[in-house]
């Protein structure tokens, strides 16, 4: 299991669920991986169980709205492991509210993790990403960036965003040989997915399974994005790919 042997990645969001996953799936991979996130002690328990399974990982405390932060996580990367060739975008935050209760300060707080945050680490990233000489850039969207949800609309509209961001860098991105994709997972057994859940007022139903009938397992998302960030998907660039249990089909 080396498909990512000698890479570097960087895994934002990397404490918990999807994160947590795709970091733990790289390592085993064979790639060092630099988990980013504000959960501290979450982050530095998985770095920290990595390495004990005989891989390499750090953790660095990070704020992905704060550009200084971002910057910290790229040169941090370098730092500890002499180069970048694979950033995961994957912080993500959302709540469910009923859209004449929205205020702007909310939305704004959305777009900023999940949208500007993207932008912010793609900007630091690029140098470095260029040098690699095999750069790959995998942005988290999810089935709301594809269909509408009510009560969701910052959430909805900033993964739908990420989703053109993807396209849009990867048709410029294209002659540096640095690839850009996305995932747009489906409901996915995680805290994001359990805090979604807390919001739902009684009178609301939570969502039904997709046609295969279950929600993902975080580690089902981590294999997809495994191969859209290996070499496997070397002629892959471009695509918002769901893995969604048919969701949207």
């Amino acid at each position: 299991m080396t498909r990512l042997a000698g890479r570097v990645a960087i895994v934002t969001g990397g404490a918990s669920g999807i994160g947590r996953a795709m970091a733990e799936r790289f390592a085993t991979e064979g790639a060092a991986v630099l988990i980013a996130d504000v959960q501290h002690d979450a982050g530095a328990t998985v770095a920290a169980g990595i390495r004990e399974r005989g891989g390499r990982a750090e953790f660095t405390p990070t704020d992905v709205t704060r550009e200084a932060d971002v910057q910290a996580m790229i040169d941090a990367a370098v730092a500890r492991f002499g180069g970048l060739d694979i950033l995961v975008n994957n912080a993500g935050v959302g709540r469910f509210v009923p859209f004449a209760e929205l205020e702007p300060a909310e939305w704004d707080r959305i777009f900023a993790v999940n949208l500007r945050a993207a932008y912010l680490a793609c900007r630091a990233a690029l140098p470095h990403l260029k040098k690699s000489g095999h750069g790959v850039i995998l942005n988290l969207s999810s089935q709301s960036g594809l269909q509408g949800q009510p009560m969701n609309e910052p959430y909805c509209a900033s993964k739908a965003g990420v989703i053109l961001l993807t396209r849009s860098l990867a048709r410029e991105l294209a002659p540096a040989g640095v690839r850009v994709n996305c995932l747009c997972p489906g409901g996915t057994e995680t805290p994001l997915l359990r805090a979604f859940r807390r919001t739902i007022t009684a009178a609301e139903s939570t969502p039904a399974p997709p046609p295969l009938g279950r929600f993902a397992r975080a580690e089902e998302i981590a294999a997809a994005g495994l191969f859209l960030v290996s070499d496997d998907a070397s002629y892959v660039t471009g695509v918002a790919l769901p893995v969604d249990g048919g969701a949207t089909a």
